[in-house]
This record gives C-alpha cells, structure tokens and sequence, in this order.
C-alpha cells in the first residue's frame, strides 16, 4: 500500500470568499495509535463511531480539503481503513518527527507556496467548523504569517486549529533541529521567523472546560456533551457554549487531568 492517497484535497473551499480565497487549502489532521496515556484512543468509539470520525463529521463542509497524516510503525491500518471508508486523503510518515509528517503530507497531496496548511490534532473531535472557516477567512487577507485558536483565546481547550502558510511549514521543517520542535509542528516556528499571529478570542472565559481526549475521563466529557447534543455533529459553537453554561458540571469530569506540556 502506498503511503498516501491521491484525493484532490488542494482546493478553494466553495464557503469562502473567492476574492480573498488562496489557491488552495490542506486541513492536515495528526492522527496515530500509539498514544502513551490513552493507547488507540482515535478509534475510541462513542456511539458506535470513532472519535476520529467524530471529527471528520464536524468538518464535512470542509472534507475535500481533510489529509490525516498518521504514522507509519505498522500500528496505522485502522486509521487507513477508516480514511477510505469516509473517502479522505491519508499519509503515513515518522512517528515521531511529526514536522516531517506534516510537511511531507502537505507535499504529497501537492501542496504549493499558495498553499495554506490548517493544522489540527485527532484527539479534539469537537472542533468547530465555522472557527476553522473564520480562521481560514482570516488568514486570507495576506495580514497574517499565522492564525490560530488555541488554549489562551477562551475557547474550552479542545477546540484548537492553526492555519499558516506552506512555505514557512517548509523552512521550519528545514531548519528545525530540536526533539520538542520536531514533534510540535508550530512550536519552531517563531525561531525561523518572525510571527506575526492573529489570535481569534472568545467572548467569554471558557477554558476551565477540557473537551480534548487524552485520559479516560476526557473521554468521559466528550461523550456527555455529545449525549446533550443527541450524538448530532452540525451544532455550531454558541450552541456549545450554551450547553457548558448550563452544565458546569461537566468541566469537574475530567478537571484532574493535565494537560501535557510541549
């Protein structure tokens, strides 16, 4: 089996203002099996569907611009399996280096200096659509080397994604040298560059939620916000504020757990 598919994921998005559009988009989701604290947790199933496939659902207006780039130790078959049965572009690479993953993913599903790569990581299934499109939106007014939602913006951590330019994923990946730079893709990049990032903030202080899946009891959380959703995928985020505002319970399911430093 090769390492890649070759699905046309470098393309406009039609919701986006063509005025403004790049040439193309890659949505690069990181994706393996081997995670240390919760081992497979990606195939997890919630309601009978991986946790992954959650996240692919929640960006189903964006699916033809979706790459999972996931490992290559032998431990990918059902992340493969499940990128083919939803009909989205894969790559394997380095278990480790995740720069190189992502930057040889970008490249294998054509990626070019037009190209604007968004960054997200699998474990975080309740990434909002409409965020990943402001942010795209946002980054396409040439204003920016980055934009991002990330955990000091409000949001409830696990909503993150990260959009930035191929050429400066390319000279980070040429340049970086560090264990912790190769295995956190943005986190060089300030040391090739200087960045200028814009930063979208919530309206009101949510971060106190944790809705990212790294132990059990994260898995807990997700699952009963889904469960106050009817397991649907096509809510937007005032929704989901609304539903963490009336249940503040949910944030002391899994408040223990830390999240890991880079």
């Amino acid at each position: 089996m090769p390492d890649y598919n070759s699905l046309p994921c470098s393309q406009t998005p039609e919701s986006l203002d063509e005025n403004n559009a790049l040439q193309s988009l890659q949505i690069i989701i990181q994706a393996r099996m081997t995670s240390t604290r919760l081992p497979e947790k990606v195939m997890m199933k919630m309601a009978n569907k991986p946790m992954l496939q959650w996240l692919i659902e929640r960006l189903i207006p964006l699916k033809q611009h979706i790459i999972v780039a996931t490992t290559n130790d032998g431990s990918e078959a059902p992340i493969i399996a499940l990128c083919q049965k939803l009909g989205v572009g894969y790559f394997k690479g380095s278990t480790d280096d995740v720069l190189c993953r992502y930057y040889l993913a970008a490249k294998a599903h054509g990626a070019t200096k037009e190209t604007a790569v968004m960054r997200i990581t699998s474990d975080c299934p309740l990434v909002d659509v409409k965020l990943v499109q402001q942010s795209v939106s946002e980054f396409n007014t040439g204003h920016y080397d980055m934009v991002s939602l990330g955990p000091h913006s409000g949001y409830p951590r696990g909503l993150d994604a990260c959009i930035f330019g191929f050429e400066l994923l390319e000279k980070t990946h040429l340049t970086a040298t560090s264990a912790a730079d190769r295995e956190h893709v943005t986190l060089g990049m300030g040391k090739v560059q200087k960045i200028n990032n814009r930063v979208l903030y919530a309206e009101r202080d949510l971060t106190h939620f944790r809705l990212t899946l790294d132990e059990a009891d994260d898995f807990t959380a997700i699952d009963r916000v889904f469960q106050l959703m009817d397991y649907q995928t096509d809510f937007d985020y005032p929704t989901l504020e609304k539903v963490l505002l009336a249940h503040p319970e949910i944030a002391e399911i899994n408040r223990h757990v830390e999240q890991k430093r880079a």
